[in-house]
């Protein structure tokens, strides 16, 4: 009798597996070991120490750009994820009508484009309203990166919507309950899972933006990732892999808390 098939009797699926997680992980890896280089060598290891973590704690410059990346990527994310919801209910909760794909087209287009292209778009976009209103505040960072992170807020909260019975909007609608009653009290609990995942998503995407950061800020706006660019540009020390160590921590510390507050609500 035939089995039926499975990916992982193929020739080589482990060996393949294996190759994959080792040269995604060894990297990270290799960052994180020599951020604890007693040397400021970094291709050989000379003891343990923890003095690159205390001279990037002692740096005031890293620790005002990355409050600054910290703040920039909260904000973003937020407003991202508040227009993605909306963007998402209006796309999905609705009767289908005419222009639904291209606007759905539309909302994901920025992961399409290269991000150099809307950089540029940004700069002329943004330079425009410079000259006419004088103002470079942080408010042009804060729009740049929430419409570059809509769409990663967005994919998420829709794949939710989607994947949502509806038979408990219906019974509230029989009930006689109000759109934005049956909103909060069913459709927003229901969706929260996906709400965490797209802003989880767009904080991380917003933290890393380089590329955009690069072309909208003005002087003295600089994030962590533009600052560690302008480090590397110069000299390569262990107190970048220390930054960066720190850094990834916090990712993985955001990531389990979305997973815990997950299987909770499940």
């Amino acid at each position: 009798m035939a089995r039926d098939f499975s990916i992982n009797r193929l020739p080589g699926f482990a060996s393949v597996a294996i190759l994959t997680f080792f040269l995604l992980y060894l990297p990270i890896f290799t960052l994180v070991v020599f951020s604890f280089n007693e040397a400021a060598s970094m291709s050989r290891w000379e003891g343990f120490s923890l003095k690159w973590y205390e001279a990037a704690f002692q740096n005031r410059q890293v620790r005002d750009v990355s409050i600054r990346s910290l703040w920039l990527a909260a904000t973003a994310a937020s407003f991202a994820t508040i227009l993605a919801t909306l963007a998402a209910l209006g796309t999905t909760r609705t009767s289908k009508f005419k222009g639904q794909t291209m606007i759905y087209a539309l909302i994901n287009q920025p992961l399409m484009v290269p991000e150099i292209v809307t950089g540029v778009a940004l700069l002329i976009f943004f330079a425009a309203i410079k000259v006419q209103t004088g103002y470079t505040g942080m408010g042009y960072l804060v729009a740049a990166h929430t419409a570059f992170c809509i769409p990663f807020a967005y994919l998420p909260i829709r794949a939710r919507l989607e994947t949502m019975d509806n038979t408990l909007e219906i019974a509230a609608a029989d009930l006689y309950a109000g759109p934005i009653k049956t909103f909060v009290h069913i459709t927003l609990p229901l969706l929260l899972p996906g709400i965490f995942a797209g802003l989880m998503l767009g904080f991380v995407i917003s933290l890393d933006a380089v590329v955009i950061t690069e072309f909208v800020k003005s002087a003295g706006q600089d994030t962590l990732p533009t600052y560690m660019l302008g480090q590397l540009r110069r000299v390569v020390t262990p107190e970048m892999n220390a930054i960066a160590t720190l850094f990834l921590l916090l990712s993985v510390l955001a990531v389990t808390i979305f997973f815990v507050l997950s299987r909770k609500r499940a």
